[in-house]
């Protein structure tokens, strides 16, 4: 499982022209399910992304997690995450979960990230969106859970 995260002052995403999810302080996090991941990969991830220090404390050093400042999460399916472009010109998507299994553990992480005290927005799995966010620092970390 793969995230993309992202430290935003505000972020929004839209369907068909529609805001379906917006937060302000907090974090936009691409998710990308492969077809190898389990659970326990979005139990990683989601513990980690809750715990991870990377906001701002009084000193402006990255000593506060998401937690401590009581940011939320927009969380958005995000399958070319899990896209091989080693061979060719055309990315292979052949590492990705089938769409079933990847909107389950989807679905499962943001159950997990709210566990975590952590308020979520999500866009639509499988639809196509449009994100919008103010990348605050700019802050932007890469995480899998194989690594």
């Amino acid at each position: 499982m793969k995230a993309v995260i992202q430290r935003c002052s505000r972020g929004k995403v839209m369907v068909s022209g529609n805001t379906i999810g917006s937060i302000e302080n907090g974090l936009v996090i691409l998710l990308g399910v492969q077809k190898d991941d389990a659970e326990a990969d979005a139990d990683y991830l989601a513990e980690k992304i809750a715990n991870l220090r990377i906001f701002n404390d009084e000193n402006e050093k990255m000593n506060l997690s998401i937690q401590d400042v009581k940011g939320s999460a927009l969380v958005i399916s995000q399958f070319t995450l899990c896209g091989d472009t080693k061979k060719g010109r055309r990315p292979s998507f052949i590492n990705a979960a089938a769409p079933e299994e990847g909107n389950r553990l989807y679905e499962y992480f943001m159950e997990r990230l709210q566990d975590e005290g952590i308020p979520v927005e999500s866009g639509e799995f499988g639809a196509m969106m449009d994100v919008n966010l103010v990348n605050s620092g700019p802050v932007t970390f890469v995480l899998d859970s194989k690594e």
